[in-house]
């Protein structure tokens, strides 16, 4: 009996010990995951490229978009739960992950563009939207240039112009999401070997865009909330409150112990906070 005592005596010092050597979630960049079996998928004739879709489960129109180097498969975690009780669509944005571009700059209102225009080919004429970074942009640019297309929106780790982001290069988890995007990007990529032109292209993007005023954000009717992890590595906090007091009834959530990567660190937190945003909103 002595010797079981103090064998799960020595087991509880190095459960404490492991733990203590633990990292903070948020600075850890947990697996990409994968996507469920889906519906319908393919590429769409877009905006004269081909744009990657797939959708899942039936309902009202959830359409996730992802941020910038990255690809829809970062939503395999929220996309089991979220196509539960709604129509899930994911897309790949231009150039990213299955899908194509042209010689076109990239520009948020661009590809916006592509956004509406998958939604005119699958015939969804108004949807919600939940996007993260890049992709929570997108939605900003939506509420702003076509209200009518959206019902709500999740803008998860958004900025209003170039001054609201930090300094990624010092940032351990940005940098080995930047190396881990040029694997999945040689790995899904119609283009596999260019993938330093494309992120040279987008880094010229994130230079110079979005540039939203205080009065484009006032115009904002669709009911919004924006969001942020309390440990962003890439995102401003002032920018974030920015926003959110200057759109017309915008929520505030800030997602504790995550970054700017929340729906990988805490995927259970972050669907909840969606499921909660669509069911309430």
């Amino acid at each position: 009996m002595r010797l079981v005592k103090l064998l799960l005596f020595l087991a509880a010092i190095l459960v404490t010990a492991a733990a203590a050597r633990a990292e903070p979630q948020w600075l850890v960049l947990p697996p990409t995951p994968g996507l469920p079996q889906a519906e319908e998928s393919g590429l769409a004739p877009v905006n004269g490229i081909k744009i990657w879709y797939a959708t899942f489960g039936r309902g009202e129109p959830v359409i996730l978009l992802h941020g910038g180097l990255a690809n829809s498969n970062y939503w395999g975690r929220q996309v089991p739960a979220l196509a539960e009780k709604y129509r899930v669509i994911v897309m790949d944005s231009r150039g990213h992950g299955r899908s194509l571009r042209d010689g076109k700059p990239y520009g948020y209102e661009l590809m916006a563009s592509d956004v509406l225009a998958l939604m005119d080919f699958l015939k969804i004429p108004n949807a919600a939207v939940v996007g993260w970074s890049d992709g929570a942009i997108l939605g900003l640019d939506i509420a702003i240039r076509h209200p009518e297309r959206l019902n709500k929106l999740f803008a998860f780790a958004a900025n209003s112009d170039p001054s609201g982001v930090k300094d990624i290069g010092q940032s351990p988890v940005f940098s080995a999401f930047i190396a881990r995007a040029e694997k999945e990007y040689q790995l899904l990529s119609p283009t596999p070997d260019q993938y330093k032109s494309f992120l040279e292209q987008i880094g010229k993007m994130w230079e110079t865009q979005p540039n939203y005023t205080a009065e484009q954000l006032q115009g904002i009717t669709v009911p919004t909330w924006i969001v942020d992890g309390d440990h962003d590595e890439a995102i401003k906090r002032e920018n974030t409150e920015f926003m959110a007091a200057r759109i017309p009834g915008a929520g505030l959530l800030i997602q504790p112990e995550v970054s700017h990567f929340s729906f990988l660190q805490d995927p259970q937190q972050f669907t909840n906070d969606v499921l909660h945003f669509l069911t309430h909103q």
